[in-house]
């Protein structure tokens, strides 16, 4: 019997809420909302699989550009929600990190940054890596100037080093709402990932969708440059 393959490191762009609102004769903030509601449970469910790191795009750099009404919605939200479900977190012993510049998130939203990572740093049930405020471009280029600062070497190990969080490669990237693109999300990491575009929109995104997303991982036949 072949052996299960499980992902490592999983990434989600978590897309398509404001379509599931529309489509559902909603608001979008409404759709957003559930998006939200969705990442507890297929984060405890991720997990439970033995997928040891989940990077998830909760907000772009690019996402300022959309109407100041629904950045401010969305922060707020991210306010609210981690507010409510440190302790949710907590329980289920996952550990909460966060990708991204700090500037110009409000100290509001830094402070429960700060909240969730601290309350969370030695759990050991799983690694929840949330993009907030987060462009692969960026955080190259700022990987690329602390290597400088510190006079360092540019190459491989230390780029890796300096990015937002060190964690493992990419093992597979989901992308919600049929999408097939990366929209600037972990470049870097995801050099050789395998990529999956399902076309359930982000709230609909259930565990049965998951399960479906592990199901073609494990029957793909991952190269890394060779023939074979």
């Amino acid at each position: 019997m072949n052996e299960v393959k499980i992902p490592i490191h999983l990434g989600i762009i978590m897309d398509g809420n404001r379509r599931w609102a529309k489509m559902n004769n909603k608001k979008s903030i409404e759709g957003h909302l559930a998006g939200a509601n969705r990442i507890i449970d297929i984060s405890k469910y991720i997990f439970k699989k033995q997928v040891k790191y989940l990077s998830i795009y909760a907000f772009s750099t690019e996402n300022f550009n959309r109407s100041e009404e629904e950045v401010s919605y969305l922060m707020g939200l991210i306010i609210k929600f981690f507010n409510e479900k440190v302790n949710l977190l907590h329980q289920e012993n996952i550990k909460v990190v966060f990708s991204g510049r700090k500037k110009p998130l409000s100290n509001k939203v830094w402070d429960v940054i700060c909240k969730v990572t601290e309350r969370t740093k030695n759990n050991t049930g799983g690694v929840l890596n949330v993009c907030l405020n987060y462009g692969s471009k960026t955080e190259i280029i700022d990987a690329v100037n602390k290597m400088n600062s510190l006079g360092e070497e540019i190459n491989e190990d230390n780029l890796n080093k300096h990015l937002y969080q060190e964690m493992p490669p990419l093992d597979f990237v989901i992308r919600t709402s049929g999408e097939q693109r990366l929209s600037n999300f972990m470049l870097w990491q995801a050099g050789y990932a395998e990529l999956y575009f399902p076309k359930v929109f982000f709230p609909d995104f259930n565990e049965k969708e998951v399960d479906k997303a592990l199901f073609e991982y494990n029957n793909r036949n991952r190269r890394f440059g060779g023939n074979s």
